[in-house]
């Protein structure tokens, strides 16, 4: 689950896996993986960047999103599997778990809106680098993300990154932080309030991410929901 979704859910609802040799041309940047299986997904996995076409999302996740981290694991229906994301901002950490379908080399989703994801190659031995498209409000968008079981790769690693983002025409990669520190595993912490997303009911989510289609693609609109962020960060720090 890409950075953008996390904003606009978390401040909007307040405020109402390759291993193969490196690679260098486009062709075989963007060539899609063969996913053997869901177990080739599972695991713990930290995102360490990220770049979509979707308006504003790259600058509201380099401005607002400190770390994330997610986990994939096996749900009971063959061929579907779990994720769990956990995303830190504003000093707090939210959480959203999802479920998947794998089918035909794409991982598929409908909550809480449509999105189709492919695995592209790369020289990472413990990395996924995903290329998603998007549909938001009748709209379609495609972003990628580059997720890893460490939480720091090598520059070769990242350059090939950038360059598999270039490829694919989209703007420079928002890097994540991983020295701000993560959000823990479990659902509480002494130290970090946590805010649990997946709560919210279909009718919400729908009404959520409508409204932020509505404001990404309205003039003026990308300027509104920093404002609304940025108010809300504020009384997110009081409380």
């Amino acid at each position: 689950m890409t950075g953008f979704f996390h904003v606009a859910v978390a401040v909007l609802s307040l405020l109402s896996v390759g291993q193969s040799a490196p690679v260098s041309s486009c062709e075989s940047l963007i060539q899609p993986l063969e996913i053997q299986g869901r177990e080739q997904l599972l695991g713990k996995w930290t995102y360490l960047a990220e770049s979509t076409n979707i308006p504003g999302s790259n600058f509201l996740t380099k401005m607002f999103v400190e770390t994330a981290w997610g986990e994939i694991t096996a749900a009971n229906e063959s061929g579907a599997i779990n994720a769990i994301h956990s995303q830190k901002m504003f000093g707090r950490c939210f959480t959203l778990i999802i479920k998947m379908t794998l089918e035909n080399n794409t991982l598929s989703m409908l909550k809480p809106f449509t999105t189709s994801t492919v695995l592209l190659n790369t020289g990472c031995p413990d990395c996924l680098v995903s290329y998603s498209k998007y549909t938001i409000g009748g709209s379609t968008y495609s972003g990628i993300q580059l997720a890893s079981m460490r939480n720091k790769v090598t520059a070769a690693e990242l350059e090939e990154f950038t360059k598999q983002v270039e490829c694919l025409n989209l703007t420079p990669p928002t890097l994540l932080e991983p020295e701000k520190g993560f959000c823990p595993d479990g659902s509480s912490s002494q130290e970090t309030t946590t805010i649990d997303l997946t709560s919210f009911s279909d009718d919400m989510a729908s009404k959520v991410i409508n409204l932020f289609a509505k404001m990404i693609n309205s003039e003026g609109g990308l300027k509104r929901l920093t404002e609304m962020i940025s108010s809300a960060i504020g009384g997110l720090k009081e409380n």
